[in-house]
C-alpha cells in the first residue's frame, strides 16, 4: 500500500506563469510521452489558474523522465516545480496539501484549510446527529423494556391477570 502515497504517473507542476494554459502545459510535457490529462484548477473568483497544474501521463516512466527534465526548467520566464502529485484522498490534514511546501500561493492554502475545516465541521455535525438518533432509539428500547417489566409486576400482584396469562400460555 506504500505506493498509494504518490500517483507516479500524475505530476504536480507549480510556478506557472499567468499566460500558461492547459494546451501550453500539454505542449511543454508532450515530448516526454503520451499525456492522458492536463488540468490547471481555476480560481473561482478570477477565473485564472492558481499558478499550478497537473499533467497525467499514460506511462509512469514518461512521468518520471518529465519530472527529471522539467523540475527547475523555465516556462514563460518562470521556474517550474515538478513533483509527483499526491492522491486526491489526502489533500487535507497532516500528509495533505496543507503540509506541502509546494503551495506558492497562500490564498490557496488558506482556502483549502477552510474547506477542510468546513468538512470536519459537517462530519462532526453528522456524527452528533447520528449519536442523538442512536440515543433516542436506545431510550425508546429501554422504555419499552421497562413497560414490559411493569406489566410483569402488575401480573404478579393481580391473581386474575396471572390466571389469564396462564390460560393464554396453554392456548398457544
Amino acid at each position: 500500500m506504500a505506493q498509494q502515497a504518490v500517483q507516479k504517473n500524475t505530476l504536480y507542476v507549480g510556478g506557472l506563469a499567468e499566460e500558461v494554459n492547459e494546451s501550453i502545459l500539454h505542449a511543454a510535457f508532450i515530448p516526454f510521452g503520451d499525456i492522458k490529462d492536463v488540468k490547471t484548477p481555476l480560481d473561482q473568483a478570477t477565473q485564472k489558474h492558481r499558478s499550478f497544474g497537473f499533467v497525467t501521463f499514460l506511462e509512469r516512466e514518461d512521468a518520471s523522465s518529465a519530472m527529471d527534465n522539467m523540475d527547475g526548467a523555465e516556462l514563460y520566464g518562470r521556474v517550474l516545480t515538478v513533483n509527483y502529485a499526491l492522491p486526491e484522498k489526502i489533500k487535507g490534514g497532516e500528509q495533505g496539501w496543507a503540509a506541502q511546501p509546494i503551495w506558492a500561493d497562500a490564498d490557496t492554502w488558506f482556502e483549502r484549510q477552510q474547506q477542510e475545516e468546513e468538512m470536519q465541521r459537517m462530519q462532526a455535525e453528522n456524527r452528533a446527529a447520528m449519536q442523538a438518533a442512536e440515543e433516542l432509539h436506545r431510550k425508546k428500547k429501554t422504555e419499552e423494556r421497562e413497560g414490559e417489566k411493569e406489566e410483569e409486576i402488575e401480573m404478579k400482584d393481580d391473581p386474575m391477570a396471572r390466571a389469564e396469562a396462564e390460560v393464554l400460555k396453554q392456548n398457544d
